[in-house]
């Protein structure tokens, strides 16, 4: 961790200190200025709806990486295995230490991307983490996105990515205004916190009374929670603004055995151009 290559897992003084070097490519700084400022900061008078978000800026608890391409396959397998790292060393880090992911914006710029190219984008590489994973799929994850159960998992976890992108102009909540952005939480930072406990149940309460008040706006109607019958975890990683951009079904396909390409061959993955 905290070595000296761009695309490196680290800690959060590491990443502040990388963000505001001189140096420092501008998609960078403008990320980590805006994640850590809407996460400690106010909008309608309200702070930002997640407590446990806030309280692990504010303590510098969160890891951090860089991706500067989604299309380059060097560039995802370097990623492949930084996230391979995290989730060797999350657990040793801090007792909530979810890993922030900024990506360079597309070229041509955040403007020459439709909602759509945000959903295929993410997909994309989820897909591409999936295919080229050395560890098979979670016995106990189901394979099918339509299962109330299933969430994705890579390297034998299950987790759940939460994004924000360009394209959100009311749920600012979700909005980034620089690129694509992906903090990856293992399902099991949420024990103790699922629907069905008390403290899950509470901090549900509190998370979404400040999210209407900070985004001005209702909840999502796909917002929800993992195991309840009617709701669907793909659906809640990059909400829809324009339904008609959203994909009809997850776009994930899930092979459970063992699919890991050869690492030491980079571009005979998903994504090689």
């Amino acid at each position: 961790m905290n070595e000296d290559h761009p695309q490196a897992l680290c800690d959060q003084e590491t990443m502040a200190t990388r963000a505001r070097a001189a140096d420092a490519p501008t998609w960078l700084r403008r990320h980590f200025e805006t994640f850590t400022g809407s996460l400690t900061g106010e909008r309608n008078e309200t702070p930002f709806p997640c407590h446990f978000g806030t309280k692990a800026v504010e303590q510098g608890d969160l890891l951090y990486t860089t991706v500067p391409s989604f299309t380059d396959p060097d560039a995802l397998f370097a990623f492949r295995d930084t996230l391979l790292e995290y989730l060797d060393t999350y657990q040793d880090h801090a007792e909530f230490a979810p890993l922030v992911v900024f990506f360079a914006p597309p070229e041509g710029g955040v403007d020459a991307f439709a909602e759509a190219d945000w959903h295929e984008t993410l997909w994309h590489v989820l897909q591409f983490l999936h295919v080229n994973d050395p560890e098979p799929w979670p016995a106990d994850i189901p394979t099918d996105p339509d299962d109330p159960y299933w969430e994705f998992s890579f390297g034998g976890t299950a987790m759940f990515p939460t994004c924000r992108a360009p394209f959100y102009e009311d749920r600012k909540s979700r909005y980034c205004p620089v690129s694509l952005e992906i903090t990856f939480q293992p399902r099991d930072v949420f024990d103790g916190l699922t629907h069905d406990t008390e403290a899950g149940a509470r901090a549900r309460e509190v998370i979404q009374g400040r999210l209407a008040d900070y985004d001005g706006v209702c909840p999502h109607a796909d917002l929800g929670d993992w195991g309840v019958e009617d709701d669907r975890e793909w659906r809640q990683y990059l909400f829809s603004v324009d339904a008609e951009q959203f994909p009809d079904e997850c776009p994930l396909t899930v092979t459970p055995e063992v699919t890991a390409l050869d690492a030491d061959t980079p571009g005979s993955g998903v994504g090689a151009d």
